[in-house]
């Protein structure tokens, strides 16, 4: 720090001429000292007051500068993680690097975020991006640690491509970051002109590699670690929706290499099942079946590039284009062998992303085709363009999965019986115009036929009555054919006629609307997409999207008690991306169920069974802290009071957790025995490898050490952390309103906060003291706006009450042990002595006349004008003027 301060003064002192040597001495300086010293000398810079201004500035700009480096994202990521108030590195950590990563948390990871994903005014987008991207992708790789390469994938997923301005495609962000992740996937032209361009010499004896294997494991890799550490389903969508057919050809790979099958395979399967889960649409399967037998480039039929196995077993990309006198690279086609080993995988793949409604909706389609090819389907629509003549295999690879879906999902198929009823119609009326040609598609009518109509809850009244007249028709006449099919025929014409008579004691049921339908799969599919447990964290994220779009929706299909059991099972869990939405969802649920909401979330903050883990708990009150904001001055009454003596209760000292003591019991004793037996093997006091290297640095550590096993519950007691959560909502809702906490609430919660600050003194108790002087704080700033407004609380802060409370806070600055708690009471003692003063004037909108520039102050009566005329209000006989003395 002395160095580069001498160094700064010396070339950038205002006083004195430019002097470009010292400039360049200063730049040298700068650029040799290694990152992470650089980071804490300059960070350290900024935060001393004897900087100059001047000074100040060069060095900010320096420390902008730092991601440039070659280690310089890392370094400020691990700078940002060690300096930040939540952040539990130890200072002797943070001076080296971390061998598994920055303990980045999520407020960490927001600052840190903000000063890499966007460039300083001193340099070009281009640069920054250029330097940057590189080290965020090597650092998604996972080989720094975990936490390292969450916080990577957040900054690129959300805070450069999820940026319009920033990630947009053609951006300097998309081609730094996206690009290297998506070309080796789907080459676009530039790279297939670039790699003939870098080639030179052409041999037609070889195929020429557009991506080595190596660049396509890598870009799956690291594709699949963007989107599932910080999962952003819009961006998910946007970057595999151009690739889906390469995925689609490397996830399907016939007979794979098990190197292959393992890194290029698998990871190409799980995105592309994260892509078709986010679009939900029943032409994705119709897309795979199209392109059933695709491996490569733009045009199908004449692809500019496909993909190659290699001789090592992996999977790469080869130019397609054959040179003149070129015949070593070969496209090749879709065959019966390859389309017997990838209808098994696309009927698998189908099975597991997509609802029964779309697999429905696709099977009605193909064989809606497959009739029209036949001339079976006699209503076509006019408006449907002409399609293209299609080559025998594509047929037959169509027919074969009709075949395989009536096999696979027979029960799935019956889900839109409307449809399926209308095509059998169609198929069985024209029965007996040609049976020898008839027969395969009078099958599978009856097939479909029998499926529907055998179905659980199917009712011939909800049957179109010309529909089931003209199928019942052409079951009558098939029946008495000679064909194989009469006995068949005979059989589902006698279920259809005594359908209802089965069960005629089952009550009738009213059929539901399309909404209620289409609402109703929407909630099965979020309730999959939530509780699979292979479920990848982007389509997890797109379960509670889902839901969040039938709460905002009003949808009536929502069982309240059931989402809010769903959502406090799922707020347990360690994703950030999860909990977080969670509480969101808690903030719309209120506007339509706020007791609902809040005596949950209440219950499960409270924790009255000790079922919950600490973070848990934390994350419950949270919730109710921006339930309660959302809600605003409508809590109130019942639930306000309900609320505020349950957190009253949780921020008091009484509280005993049994199972909490029986727990640190067991721990205790399991850490004793750990203890003796390191003892044992030591022959000793066990050594302390960890020693910082000075002995002030080990005394603030041993300080931080004992501060946090202090936080943890004594004695079965609640835990401080806990408290403090409770006292800092409960300050946040007299802000919110005041009134409606109620008055015995509010004098328990200012009684308690004085016990706090005069009995709780131990350093370990520092968070619960600031959360106490904070909330008289909120309560005046609440009395104060009541004040303004002119509202009647039915309850005020005594002039006794003031005195006291200030009294204590007085103490508590001069003496307490924690800093920002004696920076927090000086700053109440000083809103409560201005509080005071501006209490003795009128609120806002008071009427009281105008005296020459003076209004009515509180007691006292001032009034010139009245005095000088010798009237009193009444305007009649004489009074002397008269000044009164109040309290």
């Amino acid at each position: 720090m002395d160095a580069i301060l001498k160094a700064a003064t010396k070339a950038f002192n205002p006083k004195k001429p430019k002097d470009t040597k010292a400039i360049e001495e200063f730049d040298r300086l700068i650029e040799k000292t290694p990152t992470l010293t650089v980071l804490n000398a300059l960070n350290g810079l900024m935060k001393s007051s004897t900087t100059p201004p001047w000074v100040r500035s060069k060095v900010k700009e320096a420390l902008s500068l730092v991601p440039l480096r070659p280690d310089g994202v890392r370094a400020t990521l691990e700078c940002v993680a060690s300096v930040h108030p939540a952040s539990t590195v130890k200072a002797s950590e943070a001076a080296v690097p971390q061998k598994k990563g920055a303990n980045i948390t999520q407020e960490a990871l927001k600052i840190a975020s903000g000063v890499i994903s966007v460039p300083p005014v001193t340099t070009t987008p281009k640069r920054w991006y250029s330097a940057i991207g590189p080290q965020l992708l090597a650092l998604l790789d996972g080989d720094e640690g975990l936490d390292l390469a969450r916080a990577a994938a957040y900054i690129i997923g959300f805070r450069i491509l999820g940026d319009k301005e920033l990630g947009a495609t053609g951006t300097v962000g998309w081609r730094c970051l996206a690009a290297p992740m998506v070309n080796p996937i789907s080459p676009p032209p530039a790279l297939l002109e670039a790699g003939a361009a870098a080639d030179g010499i052409v041999d037609t004896t070889k195929d020429r590699v557009l991506v080595r294997p190596g660049d396509l494991v890598t870009a799956l890799h690291r594709l699949q670690s963007l989107l599932s550490l910080h999962p952003n389903p819009d961006l998910s969508s946007w970057l595999l929706r151009p690739m889906t057919r390469s995925l689609w050809a490397l996830a399907s790979w016939p007979a794979p290499a098990p190197l292959a099958a393992e890194k290029v395979c698998t990871p190409a399967l799980e995105l592309l099942k994260i892509f078709l889960r986010l679009m939900r649409s029943p032409q994705g399967i119709l897309f795979f079946v199209h392109y059933l037998g695709y491996v490569g480039g733009r045009d199908k039929s004449n692809p500019e590039w496909i993909f190659k196995s290699t001789g090592e077993g992996l999977i790469q990309i080869v130019d397609a284009r054959q040179p003149l006198g070129s015949t070593s690279t070969s496209v090749p086609g879709l065959t019966l062998e390859v389309m017997d080993q990838k209808i098994p995988k696309l009927l698998d793949l189908v099975a597991s992303t997509f609802s029964d409604a779309d697999i429905s909706t696709a099977f009605l389609e193909l064989f809606k085709k497959w009739l029209k090819s036949a001339g079976r389907l006699k209503e076509v629509d006019i408006s449907a363009k002409q399609e293209v003549e299609q080559d025998p295999l594509s047929q037959l690879s169509e027919v074969k999965m009709l075949e395989g879906m009536i096999k696979w999902f027979p029960e799935k198929l019956a889900t839109q019986p409307k449809h399926i009823l209308d095509l059998v119609s169609q198929i069985l009326a024209g029965a007996g115009d040609k049976p020898d040609d008839d027969d395969e598609f009078i099958t599978v009518a009856l097939s479909l036929l029998s499926m529907v109509i055998t179905t659980p809850g199917f009712q011939k009244s909800r049957v179109d009555p010309e529909i089931l007249t003209l199928i019942e028709s052409s079951l009558d006449t098939l029946s008495k054919g000679p064909s194989d099919m009469s006995k068949t025929a005979t059989n589902l014409r006698l279920l259809l006629l005594h359908r209802d008579e089965i069960d005629p004691d089952a009550p009738a049921t009213t059929a539901p609307t399309d909404r209620q339908i289409k609402d109703r799969q929407t909630w099965s599919l979020a309730i999959s997409y939530i509780t699979e447990a292979d479920a990848p964290p982007p389509v997890r994220a797109e379960g509670l999207n889902l839901i969040s779009t039938l709460i905002t929706s009003h949808s009536p299909v929502l069982d309240i008690p059931a989402i809010l059991v769903l959502l406090s099972s799922l707020m347990a869990d360690a994703e950030e991306f999860i909990y977080l939405r969670i509480i969101k969802l808690y903030t719309q649920l209120c506007n339509a169920h706020p007791r609902s909401v809040l005596r949950e979330l209440t219950d499960h903050f409270v924790d009255t069974r000790e079922t919950q883990a600490l973070d848990t708990r934390l994350r419950f009150g949270e919730a109710i802290l921006q339930v309660i904001q959302r809600m605003g001055e409508t809590f109130a009454g019942d639930l306000a009071h309900e609320t505020g003596n349950a957190l009253v209760a949780v921020a008091g000292r009484r509280g005993r957790r049994p199972k909490t003591e029986a727990r640190q019991l067991i721990e205790a004793k399991a850490q004793e025995r750990r203890n003796r037996e390191a003892a044992e093997a030591w022959e000793g006091e066990v050594p302390d490898m960890s020693d910082p290297a000075t002995a002030e640095e080990k005394r603030k550590n041993e300080e931080l050490e004992k501060i946090l096993a202090g936080w943890d519950s004594k004695r079965g007691s609640e835990d401080v952390r806990v408290r403090a959560s409770a006292l800092s909502i409960l300050g946040a809702a007299a802000e919110v309103n005041v009134a409606g906490l109620g008055r015995q609430v509010v004098i328990g919660a200012v009684d308690l906060c004085v016990s706090v600050l005069q009995l709780e003194t131990a350093a370990e108790k520092g968070i619960l003291r600031r959360a106490a002087v904070v909330f008289v704080m909120s309560f005046v700033r609440a009395l104060e706006e009541a004040r303004e407004k002119g509202r009647d609380l039915g309850f005020g802060f005594s002039k006794k009450a003031q005195e006291g409370v200030t009294r204590i806070l007085r103490y508590v600055s001069e003496t307490d042990n924690d800093g920002l708690v004696v920076q927090h009471a000086r700053d109440v003692v000083e809103s409560l002595e201005n509080w005071q003063v501006v209490s003795l004037l009128p609120a806002e909108g008071a009427r009281y006349p105008e005296i020459d520039g003076l209004t009515r102050l509180a007691g006292l009566e001032i009034d010139p004008e009245r005095s000088a005329a010798g009237q009193d209000s009444a305007g009649s006989g004489s009074v002397r003027p008269r000044i009164e003395e109040v309290e």
